[in-house]
């Protein structure tokens, strides 16, 4: 039995929680969904593969240049056409078909005008997928979309973006193996600096993160020395994806629901608070917190002169007060970190 190994494209460019009915639209991937490719050459649910198959969509062919630099197009692969659904929001279909909308809770069968029936997906995805095993010996690597890999499968519900389902073949028949498994490597220093770059980060962002990230460890280290033991894997993870978001508004909070989508809450957390911690308590947020406020670019500073420079950005009153009340939290975390370590290890 040979393996077929059906990844669902990244998330596509729309808002993080929303749902969009996206069929035939030719729609990219978002930030987000490049940092869900980027973790896909790191799964241990997929074989390292020389071709990848995937749609002549953009989102399959971006999702499958993550592992392949140049991915063998194949028709037949594409999502389903949703006919006048094509390219709108859910919302937007509930209020335009009220009817058909909640009718297809009980009856998903029922299709509004135009779309492609789902035995006519099979058919033209179970023709593609063959022609894929015909051209190559052993398993093959598709990237393709939600209808088209259930109908293999048999199972939606569980077939999330970027997701990897495994179907064993014998050439005739198609026996699902494993349906909807979502990578989750390990965040080592490859896989975050993957994810940064999928992100949009520059060489400059690059050397910001990796400078925090190795004042954070020696924090961690010096506390842990003095009897204050933190998880100083989450610490070091944390502290390189602080700034992923950060060419967005609120990066804290965007670049922490990136990372809770992706699977890693406890970074997400960290990340959430490395802006605005929730307090001084000398915890793991509170350490990436202060080891941001103490580099400036890639170059290690004193927490007055970071400040100092930052200040000149606040133009209202409102800056000026958020910029008071970062500063001394930082300097009271300082002083706990140099209180507790009997040093100066921050400026």
């Amino acid at each position: 039995m040979r393996r077929v190994y059906l990844i669902r494209h990244a998330m596509p460019d729309i808002p993080l929680g929303e749902r969009w009915c996206i069929g035939r639209s030719d729609v990219p991937l978002g930030a987000f969904g490049r940092m869900q490719a980027a973790l896909l050459p790191f799964a241990a649910e997929l074989p390292k593969a020389e071709t990848v198959y995937c749609s002549k969509l953009s989102r399959s062919i971006d999702t499958a240049r993550a592992l392949c630099e140049r991915p063998t197009v194949v028709d037949g692969l594409e999502e389903q056409d949703m006919g006048v659904w094509d390219g709108l929001s859910f919302a937007q279909i509930r209020e335009r078909w009220p009817a058909l909308y909640a009718a297809r809770e009980a009856q998903p069968e029922l299709l509004p005008d135009g779309a492609e029936p789902f035995r006519a997906v099979q058919a033209r995805f179970r023709g593609a997928v063959l022609r894929c095993l015909a051209e190559k010996n052993g398993d093959v690597v598709i990237v393709s979309h939600k209808s088209a890999i259930a109908s293999l499968t048999g199972e939606r519900s569980a077939l999330g973006y970027a997701s990897v389902s495994v179907v064993e073949t014998d050439g005739t028949r198609f026996l699902p193996a494993a349906v909807g498994l979502q990578p989750h490597p390990q965040l080592t220093d490859a896989v975050c600096d993957s994810l940064l770059r999928a992100a949009g980060a520059d060489e400059a962002l690059l050397a910001h993160c990796r400078a925090v990230a190795a004042l954070a460890d020696e924090l961690c280290a010096a506390l842990s020395q003095h009897g204050l033991a933190l998880d100083a894997k989450a610490v070091h993870a944390a502290a390189l994806l602080h700034d992923a978001a950060r060419a967005e508004g609120d990066h804290a909070a965007l670049g922490a629901a990136w990372l809770r989508e992706l699977g890693y809450p406890a970074i997400a957390e960290v990340i959430r608070q490395h802006h605005d911690p929730d307090g001084t308590s000398l915890n793991e947020a509170a350490v990436v917190y202060l080891a941001d406020k103490a580099v400036q670019g890639a170059v290690r500073v004193s927490v007055q002169d970071r400040f100092a420079a930052s200040l000149r950005k606040c133009k209202t009153e409102e800056a000026l007060a958020a910029h008071r009340k970062r500063m001394e939290t930082a300097q009271a975390i300082r002083a706990a970190v140099n209180r507790l370590c009997g040093s100066e290890l921050i400026q």
